[in-house]
Formats: C-alpha cells, structure tokens, sequence
C-alpha cells in the first residue's frame, strides 16, 4: 500500500478523532440502539434505524482512520528549509486583490481549506513546490486564472 505523506499534527490530530470515536461515540450509541430495541417493534422504530444508521458512519469513519493512520508517514516538518515543499507555511498575496493568505501545505487526509491546510495535490499547492520567497505562481481555479506571489516561507 502507498504511503500517506503527514505532518505530525495532522497525525495527532487524526489519533485524537479515532480515540474520540471508539471511547465515546462508539459505546454512546451502542447505548442507543439498546434504548430504541426496548421500545418495541424494529420495522417501525425511527430511533432505532437511526441510530442503526449513525453506528454505520461512526464504524465506518473508524475503519477509514484505521487504515490512513497504519499507511501514514509522519514527515518532521522542523527539519525542513529553503524554498516550498510538504509541510511549508506559506504567506501568499494575489497578485489582483492584494489580498493574503496563509497556507500549510499538508496530506490529503488532513487538508481543510478553511482551516488553511492546503492539499498538497491542489493545483495551488502543486504551483507553489520548488518555489521562493519573491516568485509567482499563476494557477487556474474554477473562478478563472489567479496569480500569487510568495511572501515568506516558514516550517514549524
């Protein structure tokens, strides 16, 4: 199997959210459907279905975790310098807008956009690796064409 590529807290945190779902949520409603099952016929218990149902995304989502966790590779982002690769925090301004942002760019199981943590798949991401600080990078999202210029480059 391939490898996943993780920051060390991307990794913790995905522990914390497994950890999380077998200790509470995972007996919680284990709990639940017994409390529905006592109320009497199956076929007509909504509480019981959804519960039922509930328990499929919990024990899925813990199968999910299971399996990225025992392929991740934790990648040591300290260690890391120079221009753009995994793990880099990137402050970034549009070249249009003179907005900034901020972006980590991380694996697939721990991106969140809205959280800064950029895909290192994204096409942003992808423009921004082997780049310096002062370079720009033109990439194409689904609003149109975007230009970037890289205002520092930090590992933590």
């Amino acid at each position: 199997m391939d490898k996943i590529p993780m920051t060390r807290s991307g990794f913790a945190a995905l522990e914390r959210e497994l950890g999380e779902l077998k200790s509470k949520e995972r007996p919680a409603i284990i709990r639940q459907i017994a409390e529905a099952r006592e109320h009497g016929d199956l076929s007509e218990n909504a509480e019981y279905h959804a519960a039922r149902e509930k328990q499929g995304f919990i024990e899925g989502r813990i199968k999910e975790l299971e399996s990225i966790l025992s392929r991740a590779e934790q990648i040591d982002t300290t260690k890391l310098s120079g221009s753009v690769k995994f793990g880099a925090i990137v402050n970034l301004v549009d070249e249009d807008t003179d907005e900034e942002r901020t972006y980590q760019i991380v694996g697939e199981a721990e991106a969140d956009i809205e959280r800064g943590l950029l895909n290192i798949r994204s096409p942003l991401a992808r423009a921004l690796i082997g780049k310096d600080v002062g370079d720009s990078v033109e990439v194409t999202t689904p609003g149109g064409q975007r230009s970037y210029e890289i205002l520092a480059i930090r590992y933590e």
